[in-house]
């Protein structure tokens, strides 16, 4: 079975901002630190300097001895996606909300049972987890056996394209991916996750500005996202980075999905376009 590269974009959190710039280029390492830095007047004490080191992020290029890692945040990254859809994902979708209300409503009159009526809405989000599960693990899966099996091949062999790793005290902690378009001259930002236990550092924002960076250096004319975030966190990060929405479909299709009756009723996601325009073409 033939999949198509999936372009979810993985749900961050940003809390604080980071500089305005980040130097380097392709082929630099960059580095971020927080707490920002202190005066270059005032000098640091051995214990000052040590908290500061432990505090870098560098962002780098990927290497092949990243990969396992990269899976990791990836997979956990996405499988946070599936109680998100399920229950957050709901307040979104007033029509779906209506129907569920019906069909408890209708439990009641054909059955009778206040002890079933009751039972009906835990029923009813039972099946919403079941097939945000069902899908997401399929997306995860074609995901998995696609670009995210072989990052070289898809993103660091082809030009115009990349993928880098944030790296803290040694350990990688975050992914984004930029992949080139040549024909509308966009790149698409691609596979932005960060490690739960180092969000709200500001790294997902470094992330991004280092796509946008690569997108300048490489003459791109805008850099595009599309994602399925259901947080608001991660939509307020895309917007902290420059991008305006373009565009939004309630019938969106991940790779995976069967588009059965049961599977309309119990799983509806939210897909949004994003576009930073970098120059006019």
């Amino acid at each position: 079975m033939h999949f198509s590269s999936p372009k979810m974009v993985c749900e961050t959190k940003i809390v604080a901002d980071e500089h305005d710039a980040i130097p380097g280029t392709k082929k630099e390492s960059i580095m971020w630190s927080s707490p920002p830095s202190p005066p270059s007047s005032a000098a640091l004490n051995p214990a000052e300097a040590k908290d500061v080191r432990k505090d870098a992020v560098f962002i780098r290029e990927f290497e092949r001895g990243d990969q396992e890692e990269v899976r990791r945040i990836f997979y956990e990254g996405i499988m946070e996606r599936i109680p998100n859809t399920a229950f957050r994902g709901l307040r979104q979708q007033p029509k779906t909300q209506f129907l569920y209300a019906l069909l408890t409503v209708m439990c009641f009159f054909v059955t009778k049972s206040v002890t079933l009526t009751c039972c009906a809405p835990i029923i009813l989000m039972g099946a919403r987890y079941y097939y945000s599960r069902k899908v997401i693990q399929s997306y995860l899966d074609c995901a998995l056996h696609t670009d995210m099996a072989d990052i070289e091949a898809y993103y660091m062999t082809p030009t115009g394209s990349c993928f880098w790793v944030a790296v803290l005290d040694g350990r990688v902690v975050g992914i984004v991916a930029a992949q080139g378009r040549e024909d509308d001259n966009t790149v698409e930002l691609r596979r932005m996750s960060v490690d739960s236990r180092y969000r709200g550092k500001g790294i997902a924002k470094t992330l991004g500005r280092r796509v946008l960076e690569f997108a300048v250096r490489n003459n791109y004319a805008a850099v595009v996202l599309g994602t399925t975030a259901v947080k608001l966190a991660a939509h307020k990060l895309y917007e902290s980075l420059g991008f305006r929405r373009t565009g939004q479909s309630e019938d969106y299709r991940l790779p995976g999905m069967s588009r059965s009756p049961l599977e309309r009723l119990f799983f509806q996601i939210r897909y949004s376009r994003y576009r930073l325009q970098l120059r006019e073409e």
